[in-house]
Formats: C-alpha cells, sequence, structure tokens
C-alpha cells in the first residue's frame, strides 16, 4: 500500500492542485453566483463524476503501462511540467484573470448543473495531465497491487477536491466579494499560485522514475 509519508506528499499536491486556476474552479464559482450555492453543490456532484472517470482510467491500466515503458513516463513527465508551467504563466501573465472573477451564466436545470460539471471535468487539460504525469509518480510496484494504489490514491485527491470545491461553492458569493472589495488580493492569488505551479513542474521534471 501508498506509505504514510507518500500519500501525505501526494495530498499536499492534490491540495496544490485543486486551488489552482482551473476550468472546475472557475465553473462552480460562476455557477454559485449565478444560480445560488444548490446549483453550485449539484455541479460540484458532476465533477466528481468525472473524477471517478480519471482515477478509473488510471487505475485500471494506464498508470502500470507508464511505469512499465520508460519513454512513454518520461514523455509525459516532461509533458506534465511543461503545462504546469503553462499554467503558472496563465497565473501571471498580464491581463490574466482570477477565477474569483465569476463569469454570468444562464440558469439550468438540475441534470444539465450536473452533466456539466461532469463534462467540464472530463475535458478538463489540469486533472488530465495531474492523472497522467504526477500521478505516477506516487505509484510503485513495491508497494503492492498498482491498481489498489491508483484507488487509494485517486480517492484521496477526490476527497481533497471535494472538499475544498464544496467549500467554495458554498462561500462563492462572500469569497467574490471580497476579492472585488481587495482587489490587490486577487493579483497576488495569482502570482502565489503561479509561484506554485513553477515549483510542482520543477519537482516533477526532478522526478526520477520509480524502479519496477
Amino acid at each position: 500500500m501508498v506509505p504514510l509519508n507518500e500519500l501525505l506528499l501526494f495530498s499536499g499536491a492534490a491540495l496544490l492542485m485543486v486551488l489552482t486556476p482551473g476550468p472546475n474552479m472557475i465553473y462552480l464559482i460562476s455557477r454559485s453566483i449565478c444560480q445560488g450555492r444548490k446549483a453550485g453543490v449539484i455541479s460540484l456532484l458532476g465533477v466528481i463524476a468525472g473524477f471517478l472517470v480519471h482515477m478509473f482510467a488510471a487505475a485500471i491500466g494506464l498508470t502500470a503501462l507508464f511505469l512499465a515503458v520508460p519513454l512513454a513516463y518520461e514523455i509525459l513527465k516532461w509533458a506534465g511540467a511543461a503545462y504546469l508551467l503553462y499554467l503558472a504563466w496563465q497565473a501571471v501573465k498580464p491581463g490574466a484573470r482570477s477565477p474569483f472573477e465569476a463569469g454570468q451564466l444562464p440558469e439550468d436545470p438540475p441534470s444539465r448543473l450536473f452533466f456539466m460539471g461532469f463534462l467540464t471535468n472530463v475535458l478538463n487539460p489540469k486533472i488530465a495531465v495531474f492523472y497522467l504525469s504526477i500521478f505516477p509518480q506516487f505509484v510503485s510496484p513495491e508497494h503492492g497491487s498498482v491498481f489498489m494504489q491508483s484507488v487509494v490514491l485517486g480517492l484521496t485527491q477526490i476527497t481533497v477536491s471535494f472538499t475544498i470545491n464544496l467549500a467554495i461553492a458554498l462561500s462563492a458569493a462572500n469569497l467574490v466579494s471580497w476579492f472585488v472589495r481587495n482587489p490587490r488580493w486577487l493579483a497576488a492569488q495569482r502570482y502565489f499560485m503561479g509561484f506554485v505551479l513553477a515549483g510542482l513542474a520543477l519537482r516533477l521534471a526532478a522526478e526520477q522514475r520509480r524502479a519496477a
């Protein structure tokens, strides 16, 4: 099974990823602001369903494949690091928007809220990169079943994401209102997230392949 220190480190990486700007956060904040907390929570349930797709895709075979094929592992590792640097640039580039600057969305019925949350996450490149590039760094055949390790890590990531996103959905109006009154913090939040993403990219690039 995944060692406790590795699980804690993975939880930290999952926390950093959920706190960084991305389609999920922007959609949940915008939906909660435009249609209320209930709509935000329903949308979040769709997002969680999308996480399950990513998790089982990794658990069923992708992680084992990347651990077994050094070239595929290295290509995805560097692609993941490059994408994290891209996200860092998107956060700090001139004219960049913070996810706390919500957009306007029309009201939708619960079924569409769930589906849009699901689709937003399934097609979210940030989550795909996390599961394809960062995820395998914490899986090792030495620790037992790759499938079970993948499930444990996936459920850990989903728990972290659900907890943070639920808090965001329930307090979106207050968060956005606070950032509107304190615009300097919008810029500070963007630069902090850019710094964190760049650091995560460098760590990923420096990570050595686990022995099979």
